[in-house]
């Protein structure tokens, strides 16, 4: 009985060492990890020429205003410049002017860059269209809030021909709707980091022939004033609900008295 009570002990003992080095030997063992590595699809990419910073309308571009950039190879157009197309497109397109303005990083487009030795208005200027600089008091320019693009009605304000008859001694009009501002003075664009308004006295309109004819008569006639147009009546197509009436002005030529339409 008491051979039989060893036997179990030892065995029991046995038994827990065995027990003992198998947990030992599963903490020791390092982890296994499985690394599954995925598929990526790479995407073709071109060298698209662009902006290395904002570039204001009428500014000079020289090459450290651009630069080329990845861009993928789906997402160009024809209209951007792919170095591997024109590798010295950086180069040949530097003293350019900017005839539209570009934001940092935005592709590069040849329309919107004119050589330094053309004409830049006359490259803005939309085909059959005239730009006609118009002299303007300062206080008639909305307080100097007018900035190139903007878009305004033309008033002329001249003696009344009937003044004798009304009382009237001066007379408003509008002579033109809708005109586009190309410019203020000398300002071709309105500066970012610009925040003084300050009132000009020299306004340049895009014109139609015919309009041009009317604007540099009526100054003739008397003062000029623009009035700003809101942004939600400044479409090209932007005609008053409450004013399709033709309008015109009456002008002296050689002694004989005619009237000219100011819409076209």
């Amino acid at each position: 009985m008491r051979v039989t009570r060893i036997a179990v002990f030892v065995v029991a003992i046995g038994a827990g060492l065995v027990a003992a080095l198998l947990i030992a030997r599963l903490v020791n063992q390092e982890p296994t990890v499985q690394v599954v590595e995925a598929a990526v699809e790479e995407i073709e990419a071109e060298q698209v020429l662009v902006a290395a910073k904002s570039i204001p309308l009428g500014s000079s571009v020289n090459t450290e205003d651009l630069r080329w950039q990845k861009w993928p190879a789906g997402a160009t157009n024809d209209s951007y410049i792919v170095k591997s197309e024109e590798p010295e497109a950086l180069e040949e397109l530097a003293d350019t002017i900017a005839r539209a303005p570009f934001l940092s990083g935005e592709p590069i487009k040849k329309s919107k860059l004119v050589r330094s030795d053309q004409g830049f208005m006359s490259a803005i200027l939309p085909q059959g269209m005239r730009a006609v600089a118009v002299e303007v008091r300062a206080a008639s320019t909305a307080g100097g809030f007018i900035l190139p693009n903007d878009r305004v009605d033309v008033i002329l304000t001249r003696e009344s021909p009937s003044n004798a008859q009304t009382g009237d001694t001066f007379v408003s009009e509008t002579i033109l709707e809708n005109i586009r501002v190309l410019a203020i003075d000398q300002t071709l664009d309105e500066e970012e980091d610009e925040k003084v308004v300050v009132a000009q006295e020299t306004a340049t309109l895009e014109l139609t022939p015919i309009q041009s004819e009317v604007v540099i008569q009526a100054q003739q006639l008397g003062s000029i004033s623009l009035v700003l147009r809101s942004i939600k009546d400044s479409h090209p197509d932007a005609v008053a609900q409450d004013d399709r009436r033709r309008r015109s002005v009456n002008f002296l030529k050689y002694g004989v008295q005619s009237r000219m339409s100011t819409t076209q």
